[in-house]
């Protein structure tokens, strides 16, 4: 309800305590994919902040100084750049930071541009004469377009609760490259197997037998055995194995959350000269999307999402 400024370099809007608790529900139901329920405890750090006074808060902003909150580097780089920071948003660390005093807590996880969070929580319970958490950080993944980090605000996401079909085919639209650097942060194939494989690709072997594992592995730990294994045969039967080049060019095309037109998707991913074109095509029947004929030239395609289009015999883009 303050709003979290991490990793941004502008003020995030402040959530109501409804938008807090729905969005917490979708958190749970994410989360216990992984934690078990029985043995996890949810709290709300506003079950301790509601019972706080004005003259506490005002205590535990003592604690801190203004030149320790502009070491935090987006804090620093809006300062710098002129850019206002308000003073709710350096409670926001603060209160992170006291939550760990509170649950008198062992270990905090969080990613690497939590770092400055974490190590808050460290230096207050230090200063409540409690040892200190070890922090544990992670780095952050880049998302399918393999440059920005993943972000449901970005769409270049892999959701955990998607479905069988769009986690793999989400994962087979990554990179080559970019496909090392998910085995090495979600994979729990030893890295020396890894390694190896990567070395085979670079002696000729194809990619796609690679990534083809690392989506079966990742569907299978959130879906199970049985649809990573249908996910697989519905990815090959809809590109058709063998009917298509191994090397297609792969291009991104930004589109918002009302989708975009055909006409003015294959006009964008260099397929066609114009709208028009495109549309004179899909009625001649000459455009295929994931190997099937396109009938309705008011397709809308929504993201994110891979696909293959195709244009004639010989335009292709992934």
């Amino acid at each position: 309800m303050i709003g979290d400024p991490t990793g941004k370099n502008v003020t995030r809007k402040p959530l109501s305590r409804e938008d807090v608790a729905e969005n917490a529900k979708t958190y749970q139901a994410q989360v216990f994919k992984i934690l078990d329920p029985d043995k996890t405890e949810v709290k709300f750090n506003s079950a301790w902040m509601a019972a706080m006074t004005s003259a506490e808060l005002i205590q535990l902003a003592a604690r801190n100084t203004v030149a320790r909150m502009l070491e935090r580097d987006d804090f620093s780089k809006r300062y710098k750049g002129g850019q206002p920071i308000a003073i709710h948003e350096f409670l926001y660390p603060l209160i992170q930071g006291y939550d760990s005093v509170v649950m008198k807590a062992d270990v905090e996880l969080g990613g690497t541009d939590q770092k400055f969070n974490l190590l808050m929580g460290r230096q207050l319970q230090e200063g409540y004469g409690q040892k200190p958490q070890v922090v544990l950080t992670m780095p952050i993944l880049e998302g399918l377009d393999g440059v920005q980090k993943m972000s449901k605000s970005l769409n270049n996401y892999i959701g955990i609760a998607d479905a069988p079909d769009d986690m793999f085919g989400k994962i087979m639209s990554i990179s080559d490259e970019l496909m090392w650097r998910y085995f090495k942060l979600l994979s729990f194939k030893p890295m020396t197997e890894i390694e190896s494989w990567r070395a085979a690709c670079e002696d000729g072997e194809n990619p796609r037998n690679y990534k083809v594992a690392l989506a079966q592995e990742i569907v299978a730990r959130f879906h199970g055995l049985q649809a990573a294994k249908a996910a697989l045969d519905s990815f090959e039967a809809r590109f058709q194995r063998g009917a298509l080049p191994d090397s297609i060019e792969d291009v991104q095309i930004k589109v918002d959350d009302q989708g975009m037109p055909i006409a003015n998707v294959l006009k964008n991913a260099g397929l066609v000269e114009s709208t028009s074109e495109a549309l004179r095509l899909i009625k001649q029947g000459a455009v295929k999307i994931d190997g099937e004929k396109l009938e309705d030239p008011k397709t809308v395609i929504s993201a994110p999402a891979k696909h293959v289009y195709q244009v004639g015999k010989r335009k292709l883009r992934g």
